[in-house]
């Protein structure tokens, strides 16, 4: 079931071409269907334009439930872009899985904790970012760290790795279990043929199924707590 990934040397660097044909492939999806639900926008919207219209007030909600919208406005198009790129990633894997002569190609970049480490990292850094310069660098340290009570720092510390690695985790673990377990069901199909197609591709089609939903959850659990960190790093108390 495990397959090899090429990978690329660039100044002693190793780059996993699997990763990077894959993220890219993502991107290139995401710019597609906001460019197709938006090239047409109109007063009475089409069934394209009520889609992206949808994700983008579910987004914003979940901004509001975070934090106040006055403030997580500035967040905006960070949730959104957020979640249709998870969204989608998480979704590539399930629709091909490419495997050829022992090496794999194509399948979801969330599957590897490469990719999510790196996007988790990524978040909890900008949160930061955006602590310091909301609060300025001695208030964001003494809110985030000092106050309420001072001796919780060490614990503080810890969280900040605990969160980044969690984040992290959660989104590969669930994408990946997913995948194998598709892979699995579809090797067990083929033990037997036609007699076994008979309860593997139900079984296929259920389990996909299934994956779409918890991708789903996925993104919106990782966007939410973006989110949130986010909302605990800006404000002042």
């Amino acid at each position: 079931m495990e397959h090899e990934s090429v990978v690329l040397e660039f100044m002693g660097i190793g780059f996993d071409l699997n990763i990077i044909v894959s993220l890219i492939g993502t991107c290139a999806l995401v710019l597609l269907f906001c460019y197709i639900c938006t090239r047409k926008l109109s007063v009475r919207p089409g069934k394209a334009q009520l889609v992206i219209e949808y994700i983008a007030d579910f987004v914003k909600n979940m901004i509001s439930s975070s934090m106040d919208w006055k403030v997580g406005e500035q967040f905006y198009l960070l949730g959104f872009t957020l979640f249709l790129f998870i969204w989608v990633a998480n979704m590539v894997g399930l629709v091909l899985i490419l495997n050829i002569g022992g090496f794999s190609y194509w399948k979801s970049p969330t599957a590897s904790p490469v990719v999510t480490l790196a996007l988790s990292l990524l978040i909890i850094l900008m949160t930061h970012y955006f602590g310091v310069r909301e609060q300025g660098f001695k208030n964001y340290f003494l809110n985030s760290y000092i106050r309420p009570v001072p001796a919780l720092f060490p614990i503080k510390i810890l969280e900040e790795f605990t969160n980044t690695l969690t984040l992290a985790l959660r989104l590969y673990g669930n994408v990946y279990a997913g995948e194998i377990l598709l892979v699995l069901i579809a090797s067990l199909a083929n033990l037997a043929g036609p007699l076994t197609w008979i309860v593997g591709i139900p079984l296929q089609m259920v389990w996909q199924g299934f994956s779409i939903f918890i991708g789903s959850i996925q993104a919106f659990v990782f966007t939410t707590l973006t989110m949130v960190y986010l909302s605990h790093k800006i404000e002042h108390e």
